[in-house]
C-alpha cells in the first residue's frame, strides 16, 4: 500500500551528501512560500516552517509530531525557533533518521518507521507534516477507488495520537488537470515510477473529503508558483553542481534528475501539479 521502505529508499537514501548540494543549507526538501519572487530560498524555506508552525500552534508547553520529517529542517525550527517541549519526528527513510539523531537536537528525537502502522502510548499537542502525503496511495489504489479511505484512515490514525484541541499544519503536493501533450505524459509518468515510485499526490478534494470526521479545515493556501520556483531553483543548484554530482555519482544520476527537476517546473507551470497548505482544527 503506498510506498515501502524500498520505495522510500529509492527516492530519498542515495546520499545525503547529494542532496545537500542543491537542496538549501537545512535541506528541506518541499516547497518553500516565497513573501517576493527575489527572496532567497533558504528564507523563503523559513517562511514555510513559520507559517506551519503558526497554524500547528506550536508554543513552548507543547509537544511536537512531524510526520515524514525528511532530514529534519522542521524538527530543528521548532525545537530551537518555537522552543517546544519536544519534537518526534517519524520517517521510513533509514538514511534520514540516522542524519537527524546524529545532531543531537535538544529535545528531538527521530523514528524510523512506516506511520502507518507506528505504535506509540505518546500523545501530542501539534501535528506537522510536509509533502508525505503523496506516499500513502498507489496509483493502482487511486485507479480502484481506495485513496479517500486511504487518506482518511491517514487522518484517523493522527486524531488517535493528539490530544483534544491538537492543531494540524499541513502541506501537501496535489494533482490538478491530466496532461494532454504526449511528452509531458510520459515525463510525469516517468518521474512518478522512477523518482518516487509507489506514490501518488492527492487531489485537492480528496484531502477535503477525507480530513471528516476527525478535523475541521481552518484554512486553506494555495502555492502552485512557490513549488514552481522551488524547484526550479533546486535544478539551477544541481546544474551548478554537474561536474561534482557525475564525479562522485555517475552520468546517469545527474540526468535523472535534471530531468526530473525540470519535470516538476514544467508541471507546475501547466497546472497539472499543485500545493496547497491547510490549517486543520482537531474535532472534539
Amino acid at each position: 500500500m503506498g510506498s515501502n521502505k524500498a520505495d522510500v529508499e529509492v527516492s530519498y537514501d542515495i546520499s545525503n551528501d547529494f542532496f545537500r548540494l542543491w537542496l538549501d543549507e537545512r535541506m528541506n526538501y518541499t516547497s518553500a512560500v516565497y513573501e517576493n519572487w527575489d527572496q532567497s530560498l533558504e528564507a523563503a524555506q523559513l517562511n514555510k516552517l513559520r507559517i506551519l508552525s503558526d497554524w500547528a500552534k506550536v508554543t513552548p508547553e507543547k509537544r511536537v509530531l512531524d510526520i515524514g520529517c525528511g532530514w529534519g529542517a522542521c524538527l530543528e525550527y521548532v525545537a530551537t525557533t518555537r522552543k517546544a517541549k519536544e519534537a518526534v519526528g517519524i520517517t521510513l527513510s533509514s538514511a534520514m533518521a540516522e542524519e537527524v539523531n546524529a545532531r543531537k537536537i535538544p529535545g528531538v528525537k527521530c523514528v524510523s518507521s512506516d506511520f502507518r502502522t507506528w505504535e506509540t502510548d505518546e500523545k501530542f499537542d501539534a501535528v506537522i507534516s510536509i509533502c508525505m502525503m503523496d506516499h500513502l496511495c498507489s496509483p493502482q489504489e487511486a485507479r480502484e477507488g481506495k485513496a479517500i479511505d486511504i487518506y482518511r484512515n491517514y487522518f484517523k490514525k493522527v486524531y488517535e495520537l493528539t490530544t483534544p484541541g491538537a492543531q494540524f499544519g499541513l502541506q501537501v503536493i496535489l494533482r490538478n488537470r491530466t496532461p494532454r501533450r504526449g511528452k509531458d505524459l510520459e515525463d510525469i509518468f516517468w518521474v512518478t515510477h522512477n523518482i518516487f515510485p509507489g506514490g501518488l499526490n492527492p487531489r485537492m478534494e480528496e484531502i477535503i473529503q477525507a480530513v471528516n470526521p476527525y478535523f475541521e479545515v481552518m484554512q486553506v493556501a494555495s502555492r502552485r508558483e512557490h513549488y514552481q520556483k522551488t524547484t526550479g531553483e533546486w535544478l539551477r543548484r544541481l546544474r551548478l553542481n554537474e561536474k561534482t554530482i557525475v564525479a562522485k555519482w555517475g552520468e546517469k544520476l545527474f540526468q535523472d534528475y535534471d530531468r526530473y527537476l525540470a519535470t516538476c517546473v514544467m508541471s507546475f507551470d501547466k497546472h497539472y501539479g499543485s500545493l496547497a497548505q491547510f490549517e486543520l482544527r482537531r474535532i472534539d
